[in-house]
């Protein structure tokens, strides 16, 4: 059993690479906040009954993981709300940039040639259950069994959808290849 007394001193230094992986989840740096604050509640509350010894990075990125999950969840069943002066923003910076005649600033020009949006692009279109464990694995350098314990899924279950991630993630990155000119487009 762990002592809540030593949680930060033992969990914080976490911190960091929870947020990277829930941003890489969330896609949106307020939501990966969200997320994380949550899970550091979730897990000081829990702390108690952490066993001492056992991989607490690994016992974070589960509850970070089921966090998410419920949040995506809950978002899913609720509909969609937008602030009105938001639209009226987005529709007034529209018909002022139609009549302005502004075009899109150099700066948009060039980081949209960027590939590595392209990259990012490719592994967030992979499906949810594949994803996440292409981006525990081959970002976050956890081992097969640790992605186990994290997403609560069989070994083999994670190999499965490691390499079809991994298959698709190639897929897509293929074609993003030809699209550049980068390769010629095979046969």
């Amino acid at each position: 059993m762990a002592d809540q007394a030593n949680f930060e001193r033992d969990a914080m230094q976490y911190a960091p690479q929870l947020y990277s992986a829930a941003l890489r989840m969330t896609r949106n740096p307020a939501d990966a906040e969200d997320v994380v604050q949550e899970t550091f509640l979730k897990a000081y509350r829990a702390y108690d009954s952490f066993t001492e010894g056992t991989n607490l990075k690994a016992w974070l990125y589960r509850i970070l993981t089921n966090t998410y999950i419920n949040k995506y969840r809950k978002k899913q069943r609720r509909p969609s709300e937008v602030e009105l002066g938001e639209l009226q923003d987005l529709y007034l910076f529209k018909r002022l940039g139609e009549q302005s005649g502004a075009q899109v600033s150099a700066e948009s020009q060039a980081l949209d040639m960027f590939v590595d949006e392209d990259i990012i692009e490719a592994i967030e279109s992979l499906p949810e259950n594949f994803r996440l464990p292409v981006l525990y694995a081959d970002v976050d350098g956890f081992s097969y069994k640790e992605i186990a314990e994290i997403l609560d899924i069989p070994i083999g279950t994670v190999m499965s959808r490691l390499h079809r991630g991994r298959k698709g993630l190639q897929r897509k990155l293929w074609n993003l290849a030809v699209e550049h000119g980068l390769v010629e487009p095979s046969e």
